[in-house]
């Protein structure tokens, strides 16, 4: 039989050695083989007691250095299947927010009904602000709004709050016609503060970058109305 003349070579020979350079998975399997006749007396040629003691140790150290190798093989598989530390990870995209840059801090009503019922649960002022992500006009006043400090803290404390890139079904909160930007005041008795307004009379619920006085005096007037009329 191929395993027993094999054993034979690999065993009797006192010069057998086993070559790291030499060593792939053909060899590797014919070595198993052999050892699996030995163990088993598969063959008739080849006994563990017919062995000398020389070529035991020598049976020893070969099956020692297979286990070596077959270790160091299991090792580079399972390092090579593991994914690549270094890889960069995605860039997380942060969540657009109610505010669309009016104030992330604050908190912000998602839709009109919302914000009424925030308003009358809470009774408390309500304003709306109407704009356009594109609109130069709107970006400005945003900008303004979001740093100015003061406006900041009294809308927070005083104020439901609501901004829209689109029209409402509420003829009421465009009494002089649909333009950005524009911001109304709504009472919690759901009431348009239609006489709270700006200074441009073609528009009078405009405001513009440097109006951040005149809104904060109107936000005061709103919380006045509150505590007088309601």
């Amino acid at each position: 039989m191929f395993a027993s003349v094999t054993a034979q070579s690999y065993l009797l020979s006192p010069t057998v050695r086993l070559p790291h350079q030499d060593l792939n998975f053909t060899s590797l399997f014919s070595i198993l083989h052999i050892w699996k006749a030995v163990s088993k007396r598969e063959t008739r040629s080849l006994s563990l007691n017919t062995l000398s003691r020389e070529t035991k140790e020598q049976l020893v150290k070969m099956l020692k250095g297979i286990l070596s190798v077959l270790l160091v093989l299991v090792t580079l598989s399972s390092a090579m299947g593991k994914p690549d530390k270094t890889t960069p990870k995605k860039e997380k995209r942060i969540p657009q927010t109610l505010s669309r840059g009016w104030g992330d801090q604050l908190i912000w009503a998602q839709t009109y009904e919302e914000a009424l019922f925030w308003s009358r649960s809470k009774n408390k002022p309500l304003m709306v602000i109407f704009h356009l992500e594109d609109c130069p006009h709107s970006l400005a006043l945003k900008k303004a709004f979001a740093e100015d400090k003061e406006i900041q803290k009294l809308v927070d404390e005083e104020f439901v709050i609501l901004n829209l890139v689109y029209e409402t079904t509420d003829k009421h909160l465009s009494p002089d016609g649909q333009y950005v930007p524009r911001i109304l005041f709504v009472d919690p008795s759901m009431t348009v503060r239609a006489d709270i307004t700006g200074r441009y009379a073609n528009r009078m619920y405009a405001y513009e970058p440097g109006d951040m006085k005149l809104l904060l005096s109107n936000m005061q007037r709103a919380m006045k109305f509150l505590k007088t009329e309601l």
